[in-house]
């Protein structure tokens, strides 16, 4: 299996340094849109999982307490300085999505922006959300998703092989996951190449 944790964390220390050229202009319109479904308050905790570089800081508003984890130092680093650059409270640490540091129910809002595309075991990280996230919370999440009613062709699967290596699975499925992982569906809108890239509100389902 070539996407592992140590495989993603290497490669990203080596994206680092252009991560931005490639990732910012090209994702822009559709963080700020997946970013605005977000019922946001004064003085929420909220937490970036796979922070990156900090891209999705500019549409944040700054009366948080944020915080921000990537498995990649060199991207910690880039983020630490673009959120005291923006003047966030925030808090920034290396760590793995599948095994998040954090208390339970201790987040009003956590944020996986390109991430669980790209996560070994993605189901685990959701699970990680989910135990994070305060029983009112809400889950923001943008990514690429083969559509919920289809699984994918021979032909996509075959293309997920080379692309699962260097950047992305494309066959994830964004409706299946999150309702696994015990998450309820609020918003899930198309905004960006049609709607391979989906912007999804989801919290809490209740307890049967």
């Amino acid at each position: 299996m070539l996407n592992t944790t140590a495989w993603n964390r290497l490669r990203y220390t080596f994206y680092a340094p252009v991560y931005d050229l490639v990732a910012d202009r090209a994702f822009r319109r559709a963080r700020r849109q997946s970013l605005e479904g977000v019922d946001w308050h004064s003085g929420q905790c909220v937490l970036i999982v796979g922070a990156g570089t900090g891209l999705d800081l500019p549409y944040l508003p700054r009366d948080i307490e944020l915080h921000g984890t990537d498995l990649s130092p060199a991207m910690v680093k880039r983020f630490r300085a673009r959120a005291d650059e923006l003047g966030f409270d925030c808090q920034a640490r290396v760590m793995d999505a599948e095994s998040l540091d954090f208390p339970d129910k201790h987040f009003d809002v956590v944020i996986m922006h390109l991430i669980l595309a790209v996560m070994p075991h993605p189901e685990r990280g959701l699970a990680e959300a989910h135990r994070v996230l305060a029983d009112n919370g809400q889950l923001c999440v943008l990514d690429k998703f083969q559509p919920d009613d289809r699984p994918s062709g021979w032909g996509r699967r075959a293309l997920n092989l080379a692309t699962n290596a260097i950047a992305t699975d494309i066959t994830r499925q964004a409706g299946p996951l999150l309702q696994r992982a015990g998450f309820m569906i609020e918003q899930d809108k198309p905004v960006m190449m049609g709607s391979l890239f989906r912007a999804l509100i989801a919290r809490k389902a209740p307890m049967p």
